[in-house]
């Protein structure tokens, strides 16, 4: 458990702002905001590729090596994967003993545009895979790291990575202030849309990065179905069908002989039509007017490969009209050894919950389903659309002021999920109105980059002595 996780403050129900504020300053006292600077591996720290193992017994054996390979491309890559060795860490650190539901994995890549219902173009958090309630510090000390590692892979020097992540910790810090002085609906309908953004780029970026950042918005839109379903498809006796690219997409055909294809297909629509009633009933009236065309296998991410994830190909109206869903395997977070378990039986209802607190607008094919597998084992899962006009930042392009102002976005974006579930008045009456805990953030992603880099260098090791395998494939 984290030092602080145990004795967690809670202002009483129904308590006033005034309140809320002394629990935030009360905290203070218990854990400076200068003490977050500290990161010192404990004597006792966990051999972190022995946590990579214990994740990969319970993974598609022959896909593991592909995460390894992964992994070993890049420190920043590597960080990807490294979810569970850093809430290992992070356990023994400072907190202030308030909480919010957490991402969990909140590195900069998992900050991305996304589309909303109302087909507008958002930017928002995208992965939720370790989704648990903890302290609030842990995804705001993940997301510094990360911003640091990558700006480190760009040559940037330690005034400029300074910097960077200070004015994103300075965002998350100024938006939970504005945050405590809104009103609930306020906070809840809070958002970051294209227009916001475009706003933005244009007093804090250089022309060049205003067009790379309207090209960016336009090529997000065309990322859709009909994209996907052009890229992944080809016809197959006057029928699409999902194209072969093994091993990173393997069509159930190819996958399995004819017996045992067939009852796993009977399966696949068993779940579809399961998960169906995880969502509102409009939704489910538009689901069910799409039929099950073909299923795949597919490898997805980095920190996720060897986790069991399928793609459906659903058709609607003719043949033009597809749908592509991910149905994705959802196992216990990596934070649940440190801060709890779930409340939620099914990870996959773990996942989704956590999703529709956080983002200001989710996927409307969200959703969750326990499985039978042929090995007898249950397994969850949460299904949500492949591919939704998402675009993803490109870290390796980026110069310092876009580096800085991408992380400025993450920040505003991490503390409007964070004021959702947790106390907003106390955790930005915790920050308060000085730099102390955006100079101390500073210094600890630094320490932990560090790090990073001697676990990314002990996988390297490891790999070469063979004590893992790797498979080195086109980067996800």
């Amino acid at each position: 458990m984290s030092q602080n996780a145990t004795t967690a403050m809670r202002a009483a129900p129904h308590a006033t702002p005034e309140e809320r504020a002394a629990l935030g300053k009360a905290a203070r006292r218990r854990s400076p905001r200068s003490g977050h600077a500290v990161y010192k591996p404990s004597p006792h720290r966990p051999d972190p590729l022995s946590i990579l193992e214990t994740q990969s017994a319970a993974r598609v054996p022959e896909l593991v090596p592909i995460r390894y390979g992964r992994m070993m491309e890049s420190p920043f890559r590597f960080y990807r994967g490294a979810a569970a060795i850093m809430a290992s860490d992070l356990a023994g650190s400072p907190d202030s003993g308030l909480t919010a539901q957490l991402c969990g994995d909140a590195h900069m890549l998992n900050f991305r545009l996304l589309a909303s219902p109302e087909r507008q173009l958002m930017f928002d958090i995208n992965d939720f895979d370790e989704t648990l309630p903890g302290p609030w510090e842990w995804d705001v000390k993940r997301l510094s790291a990360s911003l640091v590692i990558a700006a480190r892979a760009n040559g940037f020097d330690d005034a400029q990575r300074a910097r960077i992540v200070r004015a994103a910790v300075r965002q998350y810090r100024e938006s939970m202030i504005r945050f405590a002085g809104m009103g609930n609906l306020d906070v809840w309908y809070a958002k970051m849309d294209a227009d916001i953004l475009e706003s933005l780029a244009a007093g804090q970026l250089h022309k060049s990065g205003r067009r790379r950042l309207s090209r960016a918005l336009a090529k997000a839109r065309t990322r859709d179905s009909l994209q996907v379903f052009d890229k992944l498809t080809e016809t197959v006796d006057g029928r699409p069908r999902i194209a072969a690219d093994p091993p990173l997409l393997i069509p159930v055909s190819d996958l399995l002989p004819a017996v045992e294809r067939t009852g796993l297909e009977r399966q696949f629509r068993g779940l579809l039509e399961r998960y169906g009633r995880t969502m509102p009933s409009d939704r489910r009236s538009l689901l069910a007017d799409y039929r099950l065309a073909d299923v795949a296998r597919k490898v997805v991410g980095v920190g996720s490969v060897g986790t069991r994830c399928w793609i459906f190909l659903l058709l609607g109206r003719d043949g033009r009209d597809p749908l592509f869903l991910q149905a994705k395997e959802a196992d216990i977070s990596v934070l649940a050894p440190h801060v709890g378990a779930s409340k939620y039986a099914n990870q996959g209802e773990r996942v989704v919950s956590g999703q529709r607190l956080m983002q200001a607008t989710s996927d409307i094919f969200l959703g969750w389903e326990r499985v039978d597998g042929f090995d007898g084992k249950q397994r969850d899962f949460y299904v949500r659309q492949l591919r939704d006009w998402k675009g993803i930042a490109m870290p390796e392009r980026m110069r310092p002021k876009g580096m800085r102002a991408f992380g400025a976005l993450c920040g505003f974006t991490l503390a409007r999920a964070h004021a959702r579930s947790g106390d907003r008045i106390a955790i930005a009456a915790y920050l308060g109105g000085g730099e102390s805990f955006d100079r101390a953030l500073a210094t600890f992603a630094e320490a932990y980059a560090d790090q990073n880099e001697r676990d990314h260098e002990a996988l390297t090791r490891a790999v070469r002595a063979g004590r893992l395998p790797a498979r080195e494939l086109q980067a996800a």
